[in-house]
């Protein structure tokens, strides 16, 4: 299919322009030349060198990320951006990205896929930012523990501030770097929290308040998203996809 009609309908899909003025990142189309035909779509979380030539030898056409290349400031085009731009240029390879977007998609967002992996019930959006909800929130049917939680969402080595209840039943979750959601996790009295990233700051607060706290990794918290998304257009379009994995371990 045509890359405009696609893009099309993933500015439509993913909501982007509800972002516009939320969002640091650059989303959207940003690399590409004059339309062409799209065959297979690559999909991955970050935008980085290694994630571009893999792509490439995957033979695809147009690369999905969740983190792009622009976060609110421009770049010259020097040292490593000239080396991934004239990559993407040789290759043939477009980008585009979504990233808020990507986390709070009712649909094919990092957390409410993460919320369905669990099973939750009850499901519904969570933590505020800007003026829209990113996350979401839900009840296990029955109580489980951290070991059980982190296993479900593949979590290898996850970060646990193990403070809260040993039966959990009551989940928050905002991927990526979200540490300071908790507190909308303790405002609303649930029993876990996850994310990403753990900060420092957050240790004594969850201590205090009694919650658990479970950080799988800003990488790995984010990977739900992309493959969610490849998924939904392979069975939308026919298209060919594939996933690019490329984990940082952070």
């Amino acid at each position: 299919m045509k890359r405009s009609k696609l893009v099309t309908y993933l500015d439509t899909y993913l909501g982007l322009g509800s972002f516009e003025g939320l969002d640091r990142s650059l989303n959207g189309l940003v690399v590409g030349g004059v339309d062409k035909e799209v065959r297979k779509v690559a999909f991955a979380v970050d935008a980085c060198q290694a994630t571009f030539e893999k792509a490439i030898a995957e033979g695809a056409d147009l690369l999905i990320v969740h983190h792009g290349l622009y976060w609110g400031t421009p770049l010259p085009i020097t040292g490593s951006h000239r080396t991934r731009i004239s990559t993407l240029l040789k290759g043939n390879l477009d980008l585009y990205v979504a990233h808020l977007p990507l986390d709070a998609h009712p649909e094919v967002g990092n957390n409410v896929v993460m919320a369905g992996t669990l099973g939750l019930q009850d499901i519904e959006p969570f933590a505020p930012y800007k003026g829209t909800l990113l996350g979401y929130k839900g009840v296990l049917k029955e109580g489980r523990d951290t070991k059980w939680i982190a296993e479900q969402l593949g979590f290898e080595n996850p970060v646990v501030l193990p403070f809260g209840k040993d039966s959990i039943t009551t989940v928050g979750i905002v991927s990526g770097g979200a540490s300071s959601d908790v507190y909308t996790a303790l405002a609303d009295g649930l029993d876990c929290f996850i994310t990403g990233e753990v900060e420092h700051q957050i240790y004594h607060d969850a201590q205090e308040s009694g919650i658990t706290v479970i950080g799988g990794g800003h990488y790995q918290t984010e990977i739900f998203g992309v493959q969610a998304l490849s998924e939904h257009i392979r069975d939308t379009f026919d298209l060919e996809v594939c996933f690019i994995a490329n984990p940082t371990g952070l």
